[in-house]
């Protein structure tokens, strides 16, 4: 009887040992048909790299407000710590005023007088590395090259270098959605993105178009604001039905966050906006809306007129770009829309100018009512 049990003992032990060397086979098996095929190199790399992220960020404006946006999604929705290196000093104006919400969440702020200064700035790191680098700030080669070789000193999984749109030289005469294949300017930004290639640097490149946002301390539509709210005439180049964008920061920032960590962003170049297209008569009449003004929307030739810069906030042909890379390679989709932000972007951003100079304004009116 004793052996009896002995030998079922020992049974039981081998088969339990069996299972124990199939587990990994069956945990392998659950993993691949829970995770999609398409998905699961990325995601393999981002649990690799959710560990540390250095921004390197500018003063402020459209760029400065999408690494605040940035920092608080990586640390919030990827849960990674975050350093920002950042020009200074700091004024207390947006969106630094808001710097308080990333000490809450976590983010350490180094404050650099020039980021110019390269060797004095990442000596604030203390020897500090990090898996990955989001460059806000340089717009050359020579800006870049000190931080993206630091960077490759460390081994980044990532280096992201948020770059322009403003770069793109589309053939004359074509104003069709703006691809990243269109022809470009050898502007800084486009020598930087050339340089992190030529480092084989694990590098994406942003170039983003028409910033708006809470955080931003300005606005770009304060010319049509200034004569909406004075009852004066919103004046508008060509016949007013160019398409333009204009991108929440944190539809940016939203960009950024999703291709770090992922493979299929590496050496790739996204234009950096949201998909939500408006003409420029649109853009009047929103601004007339939010300042409760009733104003008429009046077209001028633009190459009659000797005009100064500002005039108008936009290009005075159409001037958008496609976002369809970004969607199907990082799925991306924005979240935020100008036509719905327009009431607290006028509320909170506009600044009117205490005596604007309207002279400007007053010949093209006068040469459009002399032609009429």
């Amino acid at each position: 009887h004793a052996s009896l049990v002995h030998r079922r003992i020992k049974r039981v032990m081998l088969i339990v040992a069996f299972v124990a060397l199939l587990q990994p086979l069956f945990a392998l098996q659950w993993a691949s048909s829970v995770l999609p095929a398409s998905n699961s190199a990325a995601r393999i790399s981002r649990t690799l790299m959710a560990e540390s992220a250095l921004i390197i960020q500018n003063k402020g404006g459209g760029h400065g407000e999408i690494g605040y946006h940035l920092a608080l999604q990586l640390v919030k929705e990827k849960g990674m710590g975050v350093t920002i290196l950042h020009e200074g000093p700091n004024k207390g104006k947006p969106p630094h005023s808001s710097y308080g919400d990333l000490e809450d969440a976590g983010v350490k702020v180094l404050w650099c007088d020039d980021l110019e200064d390269s060797a004095a700035c990442l000596a604030k790191l203390e020897g500090a590395t990090f898996r990955a680098v989001v460059d806000n700030w340089s717009k050359s080669p020579e800006a870049i090259k000190p931080y993206a070789d630091t960077a490759k000193s460390w081994g980044v999984d990532h280096y992201a270098f948020i770059s322009s749109a403003g770069m793109y030289t589309p053939e004359k005469g074509d104003y069709s959605a703006i691809t990243e294949s269109c022809p470009v300017k050898a502007s800084g930004q486009r020598q930087a993105e050339e340089l992190l290639a030529r480092l084989d640097l694990p590098f994406t490149c942003f170039r983003p178009q028409y910033i708006y946002g809470p955080k931003q301390g300005k606005s770009y539509l304060s010319p049509l604001f200034e004569r909406a709210i004075r009852g004066k005439p919103i004046l508008v180049p060509g016949d007013g039905s160019q398409k333009v964008t204009m991108t929440h920061a944190a539809d940016n920032a939203a960009m950024v966050a999703a291709a770090l960590g992922n493979r299929a962003a590496v050496g790739e170049v996204f234009n950096c906006a949201t998909s939500s297209l408006i003409t420029y008569d649109e853009v009047a009449a929103l601004c007339a809306k939010a300042a409760g003004a009733d104003v008429a929307i009046k077209h001028y030739d633009p190459k009659a007129f000797e005009l100064p810069k500002g005039f108008f906030p936009f290009r005075d042909t159409p001037f958008f770009v496609s976002v369809d890379k970004a969607a199907e390679l990082l799925g991306f989709a924005p979240k935020h829309v100008i036509t719905e932000d327009i009431g607290w972007y006028f509320s909170d951003n506009f600044k009117g100018a205490t005596e604007p100079d309207f002279s400007a304004d007053e010949a093209v009116l006068e040469a459009l009512s002399a032609k009429a």
